[in-house]
């Protein structure tokens, strides 16, 4: 990685302006952009500066945690986003780095299987994909693909922002002001750089609570993410990874739904580490299967995550020089099977239609103009999703086990899997002439 110097400030003419990195600006023509601002250095983050760097046009990453985040649970990559980065020229990385994962297998509390979901030959359908990879293993090829041309800062955040008619001025909470042509907030769920310049952001919560761990594996498991329906609304789940541990993930229903601003914070994004290791002990404690030895390993568990599930409701994607992009901008939520998907093919299309425009204005109205019907689709949750998934009542579970069964046998195992395969084929990716690969 390299660190990347205040630029020297703007000399300012009567007719013309020499902006940062000596670039001609004539007053009142736009111009393409030379240097953007990206928050966020998760997946969307550095896709979008891997794809802006090919395009010629300068990136830096801030990311506010103090070093790269190894962390996080099974993600997949579906449809057009696989083109995606064959594209880049990273599906091989990726493919290599799978976790292995066979399929996803419902089971009881004796760890007798319910129903099985094996993993087929393609690239959308099904509960685990042909492509699962871990958050952190999936971050770390597209930083490696960017570090030796993008300058990334860890450890740091946008605390203000002052849009003018050539550029953003940027305050953040420990570096010192600097300027870029444009920003793009691609920060999660709950950006803090989209709160200061978009008021009219919402979320949209869908009643479920999710919390993510790494346990030790043992000999008994396996190489099936193994999915508990547990009394009362819950699961527990553990998954396989490449690294020889386990990722776990307990999950609880609420009545938490329906939109409120993006601002407002609710149910597990209010609550310590502290105070959900307790909540998650009170309520699991007694829901059987392997629900004791997650419950054990959360005092060493480093990694443990929790959010409140939403989806993001953005009524626009960009206001003057600032944009999102990822789950800054629509995030789908982890039960649609498309976030990294999307965060993936929206960096491509942005960087895509910022290289090809002289306006910036004119690229952000094309890039929401292409992605927001693929979005609208892949935020399209079949119906009773999560709620029928994680009952509450008794025989609301024994009806579930019961319709896992029969949905465990093979032809209403593929007819459910066309059903509900999540749209992630629906987008005609297009072809920008300065994003592709140079020989």
């Amino acid at each position: 990685m390299r660190g990347g110097g205040r630029p020297a400030p703007c000399s300012r003419g009567r007719a013309e302006r020499l902006c940062e990195g000596g670039r001609l600006r004539a007053e009142g023509r736009a111009v393409p952009p030379t240097h953007v601002l990206i928050t966020g250095a998760s997946i969307a983050g550095p896709s979008l500066a891997f794809w802006l760097h090919r395009a010629g046009i300068r990136a830096t990453i801030v990311e506010r945690a103090p070093a790269f985040r190894s962390g996080g649970q099974n993600i997949d990559v579906r449809g057009v986003a696989r083109e995606v980065l064959r594209r880049a020229g990273l599906e091989d990385a990726v493919a290599a780095a799978t976790t292995g994962e066979r399929g996803t297998r419902f089971v009881s509390a004796d760890d007798s299987s319910l129903a099985e979901f094996p993993v087929t030959g393609s690239e959308t359908d099904g509960p685990t994909a042909g492509m699962e990879v871990l958050r952190g293993d999936l971050a770390r090829i597209l930083l490696d693909a960017v570090q030796a041309d993008v300058e990334i800062v860890h450890g740091d955040r946008v605390a203000a922002m002052h849009e003018d008619a050539d550029g953003v001025a940027v305050e953040f909470e420990h570096g010192a002001p600097r300027r870029f042509d444009l920003v793009v907030a691609a920060d999660g769920l709950r950006s803090s750089t989209r709160a200061l310049a978009f008021d009219d952001v919402r979320i949209r919560s869908l009643g479920l609570e999710m919390s993510y761990l790494t346990v030790p594996r043992t000999a008994a498991d396996d190489d099936w993410w193994r999915w508990y329906p547990a009394a009362g609304g819950g699961s527990a789940n553990l998954r396989p990874d490449r690294h020889g541990t386990m990722r776990a993930l307990l999950t609880e229903t609420t009545d938490d739904r329906g939109e409120h601003p993006a601002a407002e914070r609710r149910g597990a994004s209010t609550r310590s580490a502290a105070e959900q290791r307790a909540h998650l002990r009170r309520r699991f404690a007694g829901a059987g299967w392997e629900s004791e030895r997650i419950l054990a390993a959360l005092d060493d568990a480093g990694d443990l995550y929790f959010e409140s599930i939403g989806q993001v409701k953005a009524p626009r994607w960009s206001s003057g020089r600032i944009a999102l992009t990822g789950d800054a901008a629509w995030c789908a939520s982890p039960v649609s099977g498309m976030g990294t998907s999307l965060g993936l093919v929206g960096a491509y299309v942005l960087a895509g239609e910022l290289a090809s425009s002289d306006d910036h204005r004119a690229a952000f109205a094309a890039y929401e103009r292409r992605m927001r019907p693929y979005v609208e689709r892949g935020q399209d949750l079949p119906p009773g999703t999560p709620q029928l998934a994680n009952p509450r009542s008794r025989p609301g579970l024994a009806l579930l086990r019961t319709v896992l069964r029969a949905a465990g046998t093979p032809p209403v195992r593929a007819a459910i899997g066309r059903l509900f395969a999540p749209p992630a084929d629906e987008f005609a990716l297009p072809d920008y002439p300065r994003l592709q690969r140079v020989a």
